[in-house]
């Protein structure tokens, strides 16, 4: 099983040196990738009509494509996924030329795990519709993979029209790979039908596994198997407990997990450096760093 960690952003603050840290730091531990959320932009909560979510203004998301590409110029093998971007808020083609780039930038170390969102005030802003955000997303796949592993695009639709036109370079990886995060019963079938891997939210195993057996039903209806297909937990630093970390890697790895993320957030960790530590710790107590995990 592949461990990574998630970047903690709201938390983090906006010292470019400690971001060059975390990522060197994790690198130099053994962790194979860093995970970064997706969050453009943060509605006030005192608007008019209100605004009850977890995400607002003050909530501080670094842009992860260019948070990414700062990362990779500063590590030589961690690689980068996003957790997750929200895709169809943003420009299809556009993305797929940020993603090739950072993807030859980064040497090939770049894994894309796409969600459709649930914050409809970052739709307005981006002048995106957020109610055919699932049905956008699949199309958007499609035209991606194709963006990625031809020079010419000849592509029309209700949402995209491509003039037999290309980007140009394409990545190194020929189609970087798509994941998929989500836990409804729609968000499962779609990355098994469309996916390289799924990303949900779940902690506990036995929580998730009703819905990892939809997922292997999906996948077989699919024609593929967990053979080819990946399947990334979040592990939570939570009281730093090393036998519960110990006891969810297991777990997760009895249900056929792939890879994993340390979360660091809402453990009280108040500076850059306290999350780093945290990293240490866990890779310490794991046995990361001399390969303990695998």
């Amino acid at each position: 099983m592949k461990m990574g960690a998630i970047f903690p952003h709201f938390e983090f603050g906006t010292d470019a040196d400690a971001v060059r840290d975390f990522a060197q730091t994790a690198e130099g531990l053994g962790y194979n990738h860093i995970g970064a959320d997706d969050h453009v932009i943060g509605p006030n909560p005192d608007r008019p009509g209100g605004w009850t979510g977890w995400v607002t203004y003050e909530t501080a998301f670094y842009e992860p494509m260019t948070l990414f590409s700062f990362m990779a110029a500063v590590t030589t093998t961690l690689s980068f996924n996003t957790w997750i971007l929200l895709l169809p808020q943003r420009q299809t083609v556009l993305v797929a030329k940020q993603a090739a780039t950072l993807d030859i930038l980064s040497k090939g170390r770049l894994r894309l795990g796409l969600g459709v969102g649930w914050n409809e005030i970052e739709y307005i802003a981006l002048n995106a519709d957020f109610h055919t955000r699932g049905k956008r997303v699949e199309e958007q796949v499609a035209l991606l993979r194709q963006l990625w592993t031809q020079e010419l695009v000849d592509f029309k639709s209700e949402w995209h029209h491509i003039p037999d036109a290309g980007i140009n370079p394409l990545p190194v990886q020929r189609p970087i790979p798509l994941w998929f995060g989500g836990q409804s019963e729609p968000a499962i079938r779609r990355a098994a039908r469309i996916g390289d891997g799924w990303m949900p939210l779940f902690t506990e195993p036995e929580e998730a596994k009703p819905s990892i057996d939809l997922l292997d039903r999906c996948l077989d209806e699919a024609g593929r198997s967990r053979a080819d297909f990946g399947l990334e937990a979040r592990i939570p630093y939570g009281s730093g407990d090393p036998e519960v970390w110990q006891r969810l890697l297991e777990d997760w790895q009895r249900v056929g997990a792939t890879h994993a993320v340390l979360q660091t957030t809402n453990c009280g960790f108040d500076t850059p450096t306290a999350h780093m530590e945290a990293l240490r710790r866990f890779a310490e107590a794991t046995g990361l760093h001399d390969g303990g995990i695998q």
